[in-house]
């Protein structure tokens, strides 16, 4: 049975002490009142366990120092401006130490703490700790200016200032602690059921699973079977070789390695060259000739792998031509090769009658970085693929001059259209759409996560009767109306990683509806009021925000939660609020222990999420 007079006592004794603590240790107050308060959460939580111990707050202190640095680590060192001079120079002082060296400063001025448990709560052997000791007591006596023997009264101008700081009543202390053991119990709950949804969901689909990309052989995803008896090659002369780039036009055009041809083909039987992406192999089966021609840069030493390929189709009509462009650029815009991301798409003009560029990378082993130039000139689509076996991306200036140098040699051929500027230009653009849901993220835009190997796999759109990108502090929903407006077009699409051994609450979520634009505004607005104040309402979160961006027909929030559960568990999340014009959505992203996403990942998956919700269908009326 919990004594909850104890737990009061201990609260109002013990909380001014881990806040005067956790303010010397980090600076920041705001994180240090923070995180005393959740580890007293987490203590009436444990209160059975801990109330044993001969002293309790030998228990919360390490728990109160590492919710301090966890919080504090996105924030610069004390940021008060009205801060007694005392006060700041005792700060400055303990900023120019290491982290051990101030909590041995800290734990020995502080605490009662002995030696041997303070080697313990440092997290070094006791010699060590007493070096870190001795180095941290001189250091911040010559950057105070006083003797060693003085250092324990400068605490007090730190005592002082915390003091006026206010906490919440025990008994509410003791709520959100009860509210945690069932939350941690609910949360499990919801993320096992909702995984086996999905999972279910993802069996049923399981005919979509995407072929295999070897980096080494170039493979194709075109299914295999017999040779069409229609081929391209019945009119070789439509195309001859010399239509095709040079390995000089490389040179020129690529400089710094050797550029040689390695074959020319025109990609039927046993000569067939596999291009990347692409899912047949001709974008037109009722072309009047296809070729292909790759090259090789000359081996450097310490320089990657670099290799290019070109392929070019000739179709029977400039219609025909402009479908085998749409085809073309489709296949890499969404590219279905495992593991292959889209990482820029770019407009060329001035290089034939359509040009597009599209950087992909593809984190098959040996990790390769491909430019993608797709050009027409009449009746000719051609492709230029330079491929670099590195995360280097290869200069889009001097892949927009081979590909303009592709257009040239076809250029003065029967059939072809506009050539190209001797000095192409390139501009950024919004993706194309990656497959049939042009609003909404495709496979292509995710990126790698740490220490897996396997694919993503996505779930079809489903109307949004749940939001699973939601989290605790927003609850947001797509359903029924939002400030005043119904919600439509609402769907939702989940993208999971299978067979990686990873838990069923891995994943990504994404959301999407449509309002009027002022109500758009309010449901965006609404849900940053929200995350602003959950830390308060939701004790023992604590919320980050990492990205915020705000225009006339554009907003994006971008946060980072994350729950303690227990004490050696924790929820993290990563979720993105988003509006372009009518269009809302919700990103959310749950990682798993050694399988994460980086935080300038998701923040660039958020804006591309946010460049596809361009494509998001207006509001119903």
């Amino acid at each position: 049975m919990r004594n909850p007079d104890e737990f009061d006592a201990f609260y109002k004794d013990a909380r001014d002490r881990l806040l005067l603590q956790t303010y010397a240790l980090t600076g920041d107050l705001p994180a240090s009142r923070a995180a005393v308060r959740d580890s007293f959460v987490v203590a009436w939580h444990h209160w059975r366990k801990i109330s044993r111990q001969e002293d309790p707050e030998t228990w919360a202190r390490p728990h109160a120092w590492a919710h301090a640095q966890r919080r504090h680590t996105a924030r610069l060192w004390h940021r008060e401006k009205k801060l007694d001079p005392e006060a700041r120079a005792t700060l400055d002082a303990l900023g120019k130490l290491s982290t051990p060296q101030r909590k041995a400063l800290l734990l020995t001025h502080l605490t009662t703490v002995p030696l041997s448990d303070m080697a313990r709560e440092v997290g070094l052997p006791r010699t060590e700790v007493e070096r870190e000791l001795q180095t941290a007591t001189a250091q911040f006596a010559v950057h105070r200016d006083v003797p060693s023997t003085s250092i324990r009264p400068l605490f007090e101008a730190l005592r002082d200032h915390v003091a006026s700081v206010t906490w919440p009543r025990a008994t509410i202390i003791r709520r959100a602690g009860a509210a945690r053991r069932r939350t941690h119990t609910g949360v499990g709950a919801v993320v096992t059921v909702a995984a086996l949804v999905l999972t279910g969901a993802l069996v049923t689909d399981a005919a979509g699973v995407h072929p295999t990309l070897d980096r080494e052989r170039l493979t194709t995803s075109a299914p295999k079977g017999p040779d069409a008896t229609s081929s391209p090659e019945a009119e070789p002369e439509v195309l001859p070789a010399s239509t095709m780039l040079e390995d000089a036009d490389l040179r020129r055009t690529a400089p710094g390695r050797d550029w040689q041809v390695r074959r020319t083909t025109k990609n039927v039987g046993k000569k067939r060259v596999e291009v990347p992406c692409t899912r047949e192999r001709y974008a037109d089966p009722q072309g009047l000739a296809a070729l292909v021609r790759t090259f090789r840069a000359a081996p450097a030493k310490g320089a990657p792998r670099r290799t290019a390929l070109q392929a070019t189709e000739a179709s029977r009509t400039e219609a025909a031509a402009r479908r085998t462009f749409a085809t073309t650029r489709a296949w890499f815009a969404g590219c279905s090769d495992e593991r292959v991301q889209l990482l820029a798409t770019r407009e060329v003009p001035g290089v034939g009658d359509d040009a597009v560029q599209l950087v992909l990378r593809s984190w098959q082993a040996p990790v390769t970085t491909m430019v993608v130039g797709l050009a027409r000139t009449g009746v000719f689509t051609t492709t230029t693929v330079e491929s670099l076996a590195s995360t280097t991306v290869p200069d889009s200036r001097l892949s927009a001059a081979v590909l303009g140098a592709a257009v040239d040699r076809l250029c003065p051929t029967s059939g072809a259209g506009a050539c190209a500027d001797d000095k192409p230009r390139v501009r950024d653009r919004a993706p194309f759409p990656a497959d049939e849901y042009p609003a909404g993220l495709g496979l292509v835009d995710l990126p790698p996560i740490t220490g897996v190997d396997k694919p993503w796999v996505a779930t079809p759109p489903q109307q949004a009767r749940t939001n699973v990108a939601a989290t605790s502090c927003d609850g947001t929903a797509f359903t029924g109306r939002a400030y005043g407006a119904p919600i439509s077009h609402a769907s939702t699409r989940s993208y999971l990683i299978l067979k990686a051994g990873l838990p069923d609450e891995f994943g990504l979520t994404e959301t999407q509806g449509s309002l009027p634009v002022k109500a758009a505004k309010a449901f965006v607005a609404g849900v940053r009021t929200k995350l602003a104040a959950c830390p308060d309402k939701e004790l023992g979160t604590d919320v980050r925000r990492t990205t915020e961006l705000t225009s006339a027909d554009r907003q994006l929030t971008v946060w980072h939660l994350t729950t303690e559960l227990s004490d050696n568990k924790k929820l993290t999340v990563a979720m993105a609020i988003m509006r372009v014009g009518t269009g809302v959505a919700q990103l959310g992203f749950v990682p798993a222990p050694g399988a994460p996403m980086s935080d300038a990942a998701f923040e660039a998956l958020a804006r591309r999420a946010l460049e596809r919700l361009e494509r998001q269908a207006s509001p119903s009326r």
